[in-house]
């Protein structure tokens, strides 16, 4: 079949599969990488070094597959439809927030398995071709190629926005060597709203289309390894794994499409599990919890870390106390270092609530 043709194709078998939608973009990142190199530039990045260490990769597509004339872009809706609501966990210090997105299996091998699917079906119809899937796993400018192949534009909080779908959604690419005819890429409406902006607990969007990642919650709780900042503690509040704020607020959100992939279902309980109940894993239970889950690639250490801090922020409570000082002589200095400071919290509070 006609390119042509074969476009129209993609879309039928991509619907098969369970994407919502599918687009073609051109592999001219120019204006991008300029962009990208500038932030890096600016240190926003914080510890993600591999952001920096793939050179022009990131922002040149057939560098990193050579003979790359077309990405295929492919969008997975992930919102969990019984989830517990957000905002109610937000506001029970007691409970700990998990971004919504890991509530379920690791969307990576989700995704990945999906899109090689959709190769095969590809390659059974054309014959062989040249191609590479990716899913969040190599250095590819997935929200940029997004743009480009009209699944929505860059917003305000640097996230892929669509007028019928919100932000609730996974993306994943297949580069490849087909001259795909390429799709149209979308005007920006995001208008004059900046909610995304003044709701951020921690200030992380420093300008429209700018985030300096080093203030970010997401990377304070998964991308970091070493301490979190002190100052910058009891603005996580009590959440351990990800943040959302800016997708809570987001208007466009009125129109998100709930999953439809059985994946992405509420896994352990974690939509409204305790931070007490959390903390109480032994490291044999996380790894077996969290087996399949996107949360088990931060690793026990951490997970204790960002759960010893939601702690310290909790409301004043002996059983958060208890399950803090238990913890007191973990055998981790970071562990040690994060519930030295959560028992702090926890008894400044309860004194402060008995004066």
């Amino acid at each position: 079949m006609d390119v042509e043709e074969l476009r129209r194709r993609i879309d039928d078998w991509a619907h098969d599969l369970g994407f919502q939608k599918v687009g073609v973009a051109d592999v001219d990142l120019r204006a991008a990488e300029a962009r990208l190199l500038d932030w890096l530039a600016q240190g926003y990045h914080g510890d993600m070094h591999y952001l920096e260490r793939h050179g022009t990769r990131r922002s040149r597509p057939a560098e990193l597959v050579p003979g790359t004339l077309r990405v295929i872009c492919a969008r997975l809706d992930y919102l969990p439809p019984e989830a517990e609501d957000s905002a109610a966990v937000l506001e029970d210090g007691a409970r700990a927030f998990v971004s919504r997105y890991a509530l379920g299996r690791d969307y990576h091998k989700v995704m990945r398995g999906r899109l090689q699917q959709l190769a095969d079906r590809m390659q059974s119809e054309i014959g062989p071709f040249s191609y590479r899937v990716f899913t969040d796993s190599a250095p590819v400018m997935e929200v940029e190629l997004a743009v480009k192949a009209g699944l929505g534009w860059r917003g305000k909080h640097t996230l892929l926005l669509d007028r019928e779908a919100g932000s609730w959604f996974f993306l994943g690419e297949i580069y490849t060597d087909l001259p795909l005819p390429v799709d149209d890429e979308r005007d920006d409406h995001c208008g004059t709203c900046r909610r995304c902006i003044d709701i951020c607990p921690t200030q992380a969007i420093i300008a429209p289309y700018r985030l300096d990642a080093r203030r970010c919650i997401s990377y304070l709780t998964i991308e970091h390894q070493g301490s979190i900042p002190e100052a910058l503690r009891p603005l996580l509040g009590n959440r351990v794994y990800g943040c959302d704020d800016c997708q809570l607020v987001c208007p466009w959100n009125r129109f998100a499409q709930m999953a439809g992939v059985d994946d992405f279902r509420v896994r352990n309980g974690l939509d409204r599990a305790t931070l007490i109940e959390l903390f109480a894993w032994s490291e044999e239970e996380f790894d077996q919890r969290l087996e399949g889950s996107a949360i088990r690639r931060i690793g026990y250490e951490r997970w204790l870390r960002n759960l010893a801090v939601g702690l310290g922020n909790a409301p004043a409570d002996p059983a958060a106390l208890r399950a803090l000082s238990a913890r007191s002589d973990d055998p981790s200095a970071l562990v040690r270092e994060h519930v030295a400071w959560a028992i702090r919290q926890q008894k400044a509070r309860r004194t402060h609530a008995q004066a």
